[in-house]
């Protein structure tokens, strides 16, 4: 499902992760903007893939 890498959001908002480690049916993240944060599992279910929609830079 996903891989090492991969930019995953939590389904109930947070921070963009990116994917440190996978267990099972759990991944590890950290802060794309600190990637020294600490580390943040959650189940693999609980996490969508990142996606930026909207009008970006638009005033």
């Amino acid at each position: 499902m996903y891989q090492i890498g991969d930019i995953v959001q939590p389904r109930t908002g947070g921070p963009k992760l990116k994917i440190v480690e996978i267990h099972d049916d759990q991944v590890v993240g950290v802060a794309t903007n600190d990637e020294n944060a600490e580390k943040i599992t959650l189940k693999a279910a609980d996490v969508t893939p990142y996606t930026e929609e909207g009008d970006f830079g638009v005033c």
